[in-house]
């Protein structure tokens, strides 16, 4: 059994919760999100908490997947009541980002614009045209979505130019050294 998944997912008023075979639905005051589950993982609702454990005790291979059913099921509870977010930075001369409808045109240093269109139950902000930040109820999307926006200019650690995650610390590497 892993350790993880013993822990008890409280639920918080306002939430209502559905389980029914090989999925979990959670709804809340942000929205409603439909969480499948691994075979072999079974949610029940005691009280004000909701437990995961596993079909077969016995079955060892299933200690992984009681792991990541919890915390597949706890994101999505904290989705539905208080939302991810994730913030980028865009570092660069004449690099800036200006959102249009659906869309996020960014100037990042090549000979044309890049178009990056924005998927449904994202929501994209833009400060100062250098400051993005991605919200949304599904922690998995908003990440893919960041990481998504960082791919189209990657930082560069010697010219400090790019787009990155806020905070992101950049690493050089170790340059060569002429002692013998």
């Amino acid at each position: 059994m892993s350790r993880i998944g013993k822990k008890p997912i409280p639920i918080p008023s306002g939430v209502k919760i559905q389980v029914s075979d090989g999925a979990v639905e959670v709804q809340g005051p942000k929205g409603k999100l439909r969480q499948a589950l691994p075979p072999g993982i079974a949610f029940k609702q005691e009280d004000a908490n909701l437990v995961a454990s596993p079909v077969r005790a016995e079955d060892k291979a299933l200690g992984k997947f009681h792991g990541l059913a919890r915390s597949l099921v706890a994101n999505a509870v904290v989705g539905v009541t208080q939302g991810f977010k994730k913030e980028l930075d865009i570092v660069g001369v004449g690099y800036r980002a200006e959102l249009k409808g659906k869309q996020v045109q960014f100037a990042l240093g090549y000979s044309h614009p890049v178009v990056f269109d924005i998927p449904t139950g994202i929501d994209v902000a833009i400060d100062k045209q250098t400051h993005v930040t991605v919200t949304g109820i599904d922690r998995q999307l908003v990440g893919q979505v960041a990481a998504d926006i960082r791919r189209l200019r990657k930082p560069d650690p010697y010219k400090q130019k790019g787009v990155r995650y806020t905070g992101e610390v950049l690493k050089k590497k170790a340059g060569k050294t002429g002692a013998k």
